[in-house]
């Protein structure tokens, strides 16, 4: 892949996002299933994965590797976006059409760190 802009796209938004796990942690708490332990540990965890993944998506020695991590991680965040469609509570107040649309987007997501490869 070449360096036109767009390569930079998924590692600035997966940076950003990680970055959101350390401002905003408490958005992050509240939608963490509660079978899962350490919430606070598991949201910065998280971030730190994001922002690791999403840097390692710009080294080319490390590319194949994020590229595959990134997958992973989109897998397990599954959890959290089924989770969140058993209940209001669970919820956190967000209409369930977006929850809904968000499964598929999150294939997408995957597909599109695919395409680094």
């Amino acid at each position: 892949m070449n360096s036109s802009w767009h390569f930079y796209v998924l590692p600035i938004v997966l940076v950003l996002a990680g970055i959101m796990h350390f401002i905003k942690p408490k958005v992050y708490l509240r939608i963490m299933p509660r079978y899962l332990p350490y919430h606070k540990l598991l949201v910065y965890l998280s971030g730190i994965a994001e922002i690791g993944l999403g840097l390692a998506l710009c080294i080319p020695a490390l590319k194949t590797f994020a590229v595959y991590g990134i997958i992973a991680m989109l897998l397990v965040f599954l959890l959290v976006h089924f989770y969140m469609l058993f209940g209001e509570k669970e919820s956190a107040g967000i209409p369930k059409w977006i929850l809904v649309i968000r499964i598929p987007l999150q294939f997408g997501l995957m597909y599109w760190a695919w395409w680094y490869l």
